[in-house]
């Protein structure tokens, strides 16, 4: 529990010093590249989507505690599921931390288990709205967990199992990722003065398909691993009509073969990032560390695709496409010089598109 005692509620009263090593130190700890982001949002949005990031990562660690069988994950997911929704009870938060954290193999995961009570304690103390928009999009979150837990078989099993259609993968990605668009806005709005000629529905809208773009993007790029987990999310309907099975992905000379699902996946996910830059455009230029956050994620992700799209090795695990630390570094710069400028930023975008497209 790192020191903190219960309050009269039940939950810790959580001290400063807490709430910032909670939300600063063992963030950075679990958040890996995404703390980029969260470091250059606005501190009103910072709270709320760096709280959030914890306890979906809390639930993403109990779904992959891969040491316990599917049934057993998903019955301390859905528990976890129960705290979230609220009330939470001390009791029942330690009773997860104690029976998962000695299970965790990253030391990082193990201490956000133990923190639980002091992560829900943050959340009783957030806005009303702020509280509201954090535990939907968890729950949320949850179900795309929940769908990984019933839909594949367990990581050992030597099996492999896609979503059936391309309705099913929309459904997924929206669950993991479109959710968040939807988050991000509703936070944004509450915190943002300068937002306020925003139309909620259709930037909410806009933002679910963000999400969306930048998850077809994961899925596209990890297929290799997740393949060798007993997962494809590539559907069982596209490789149906290339003549494969999803355990043929397994064979990396199938690369060509199956090229046409990750083409079709990368037009995809090239529609959705165009409703992501409609909405980095829609962020007023004077909120520049707004904008950068949703940049950065856009332009990596634009990046990701051209290395997938150039990648004729692309089911091969010693093959994965990504782009390198310092391409990332020189993004950064260059987005902090000509993040206020719409006409650079179009100009951007559009260029890293071509590169996806003149790949195909």
């Amino acid at each position: 529990m790192s020191g903190a005692q219960p309050s009269s509620g039940g939950l810790p009263a959580v001290s400063s010093a807490e709430r910032r090593r909670l939300l600063t130190d063992l963030l950075k700890g679990v958040s890996r590249s995404f703390y980029l982001t969260l470091k250059v949002l606005p501190s009103g949005v910072r709270e709320p989507v760096g709280l959030a990031y914890l306890l979906a990562r809390s639930a993403d660690t109990i779904s992959d505690t891969r040491v316990l069988p599917s049934q057993d994950r998903l019955k301390h997911l859905l528990e976890f599921r129960a705290q979230v929704v609220g009330p939470a009870d001390f009791d029942a938060l330690q009773n997860i931390g104690n029976a998962l954290n000695d299970l965790q193999e990253i030391s990082k995961e193990a201490e956000l288990l133990r923190s639980l009570p002091a992560v829900f304690g943050i959340l009783d103390g957030l806005p009303s709205d702020d509280q509201q928009a954090v535990r939907a999009v968890v729950v949320t979150l949850m179900r795309g967990m929940e769908t990984d837990l019933t839909t594949f078989p367990t990581e050992d099993s030597g099996q492999v199992v896609a979503l059936d259609s391309p309705q099913a993968l929309d459904d997924y990605i929206y669950y993991v990722a479109g959710c968040v668009g939807e988050f991000w806005t509703a936070v944004s709005l509450s915190h943002t003065a300068s937002l306020r000629h925003w139309d909620k529905a259709a930037m909410s809208a806009l933002g679910v398909r963000f999400g969306k773009a930048l998850q077809m993007t994961n899925v596209l790029r990890d297929v290799p691993k997740d393949l060798r987990m007993g997962r494809c999310y590539l559907t069982a309907e596209a490789l149906s009509e290339l003549g494969l099975n999803p355990s043929d992905l397994l064979n990396a000379d199938n690369s060509d073969k199956a090229r046409p699902a990750l083409v079709d996946g990368i037009n995809l996910a090239l529609d959705h990032y165009a409703a992501a830059k409609q909405y980095i455009l829609a962020i007023p230029r004077r909120n520049l560390r707004l904008r950068l956050a949703a940049l950065w994620p856009v332009v990596i992700g634009l990046g990701t695709l051209a290395q997938l799209a150039d990648n004729r090795q692309w089911l091969s695990p010693d093959s994965i496409s990504k782009v390198t630390r310092g391409w990332i570094y020189k993004v950064l710069l260059f987005s902090m010089l000509v993040g206020r400028s719409n006409r650079v930023l179009t100009w951007w975008i559009r260029r890293l598109r071509k590169g996806v497209e003149s790949a195909l």
